[in-house]
């Protein structure tokens, strides 16, 4: 295989099935492509305004703590089941490095701009319908490292295609369906994620294994983090990964102290996890995947990697029960 090759060897997710035709209506329903024909009575016709409308956001629109953490720029419908959009990356965002000269975005910045996008779906419906409150609870995303954009000013303008899939309805409301993006600078795609969500449970947190007195945080760089408040883990006095944000309200990643951490805290403590024990750097990420199956606290959750070809698998237990699993997938020359 040619470096190439490697480097475009991403963890993305397989290409969708095909649906059913059923399936094809129950998703124009749900997300308002179609209109009715009442002057014949005869079926549905598409919406004479090409259902191509932007959509206003503001960063308390998508729920967010502050401007700062604002990624989507634009949200526009194109089709039954596509959208387009822009995003912005700034330089100073959250995640990134504050370093001088050229900014790599962090990798999860992309993650982050597909949540922000299904929730700008859900912003895209008609005034006055009732919102279904997904959250995500899958994710994977690849890289194409020579790609992979760096700021050197102030910001990085994205373009994304996103399309929707695997709906779900319940009584007519959406209660699980996937996003899947694809994000081009310039016109050349340098990356994809594709996210699951469903109906928020509700469910609580499990209060998960008390950490121990004396739990030593490790340094920003060795888990590829940016800054030490970025740093979601710590070790035991037997050496156990634990969940443990040095920031309890990281603005990204634990928005509003949640007291359940987040899909994208538990991908981003799976990738520290995995950079700590391979002793990799971050610049050697391509993929990323994660997916929830039980609540995972903030604090107390025991984090564990497990090498494989091309990578390492990671795996979050609390008290005692696998909650989320998940893969980073690492290029080495």
């Amino acid at each position: 295989m040619g470096s190439d090759d490697q480097v475009r060897a991403t963890a993305a997710p397989p290409a969708f099935r095909q649906e059913t035709l059923m399936h094809e209506v129950a998703t124009d329903q749900a997300l308002d492509t179609r209109v009715r024909r009442h002057d014949d009575g005869i079926g549905d016709r598409r919406g004479q305004d090409s259902v191509i409308r932007q959509v206003p956001l503001t960063w308390r629109d998508l729920g967010l703590d502050t401007m700062a953490s604002l990624l989507v720029e634009s949200f526009t419908r194109l089709g039954k089941r596509c959208f387009a959009a822009r995003c912005q990356w700034p330089r100073l965002h959250p995640l990134n490095e504050r370093a001088v000269g050229a900014v790599a975005h962090h990798p999860l910045i992309m993650a982050e701009s597909t949540r922000q996008l299904a929730v700008a779906l859900e912003y895209g419906r008609p005034s006055g319908a009732v919102r279904a409150r997904l959250e995500p609870v899958s994710v994977g995303l690849g890289l194409r490292l020579r790609s992979w954009p760096v700021e050197r000013r102030s910001a990085t303008d994205v373009d994304v295609r996103m399309s929707v899939s695997d709906l779900v309805t319940k009584a007519g409301r959406p209660v699980a369906h996937r996003v899947t993006a694809e994000f081009l600078r310039t016109g050349e795609p340098f990356g994809s994620c594709s996210m699951r969500l469903l109906r928020r449970a509700g469910s609580a947190a499990p209060s998960g294994e008390v950490p121990l007195p004396g739990l030593l945080h490790p340094p920003a760089a060795a888990v590829g983090a940016a800054a030490d408040g970025d740093v979601m883990l710590a070790r035991g006095p037997r050496g156990r990964l634990v969940t443990a944000p040095r920031d309890p309200g990281h603005p990204v990643f634990l928005a509003g102290r949640p007291a359940r951490m987040p899909l994208l805290a538990i991908l981003e403590a799976g990738r520290q996890a995995v950079l700590l024990d391979s002793g990799m750097t971050a610049a050697a990420v391509i993929g990323l995947r994660a997916e929830v199956c039980a609540p995972v606290p903030s604090r107390g959750a025991r984090v564990e990697t497990s090498k494989e070809p091309g990578g390492s698998r990671f795996l979050v237990t609390a008290a005692g029960r696998l909650a989320a699993t998940g893969a980073v997938t690492l290029w080495s020359r």
